[in-house]
């Protein structure tokens, strides 16, 4: 990456911004390629997003911010942090991923359990990152909990989809508003505890 940095015109003209779009893209290519169960391109996928990151760190290191290695220490260092009961004499707690956001939230200063949820991920994604967030950090907010499978949400959402477009209604649109009043209600549940 320094050589193309330093040789080809395109690669030395990217900077943080300009390659977003490009990490979105290999990010969904990545998550295509295991859906498809395609060994091969998943191998060739995931260097492409590999290629994101270590362009990133190039960059950094140009302007003496932080270097791959800094990045690489950094996620191991975390690792360890959060699974004291793998590298360290804790015992494994009951609550895998609530302990871990317990962690991460006392890690980075955290008051409520939307702190640090991405803006820019799409509706669907962020109502379940907000829906386990809730959980996880045991808000006190009402949430439904009844079995479904995947084919059956999958079928429902579609059809709600369709059902939408065909009454005129952004479903996109729709979907952030209830996030939107989740989170509220989050915050609420969070204010009063």
């Amino acid at each position: 990456m320094h050589t193309l940095r330093e040789r080809c015109g395109w690669d030395a003209e990217q900077t943080h911004r300009s390659l977003v779009t490009h990490l979105v893209e290999e990010t969904a290519e990545v998550v295509e390629a295991v859906e498809a169960g395609d060994d091969a391109l998943l191998r060739e996928e995931l260097g492409d997003l590999l290629l994101q990151v270590v362009f990133h760190a190039e960059i950094a290191a140009e302007e003496g911010r932080f270097a791959i290695d800094d990045v690489a220490d950094g996620i191991a260092d975390k690792l360890v942090r959060r699974h004291p009961y793998v590298f360290a004499d804790a015992a494994a707690p009951e609550d895998l991923m609530g302990s871990w956001e317990e962690r991460k939230r006392a890690e980075k200063g955290r008051t409520s359990a939307l702190d640090g949820i991405p803006g820019p991920l799409d509706p669907l994604a962020r109502a379940g990152k907000v829906v386990a967030r809730a959980r996880h950090h045991r808000v006190e907010v009402e949430l439904p909990a009844e079995p479904v499978d995947a084919d059956e949400v999958g079928q429902a959402v579609l059809t709600l989809v369709a059902r939408a477009q065909a009454s005129g209604v952004d479903a996109d649109q729709a979907v952030r508003a209830a996030v939107r009043e989740l989170e509220q209600s989050i915050r609420a549940a969070e204010a009063s505890a």
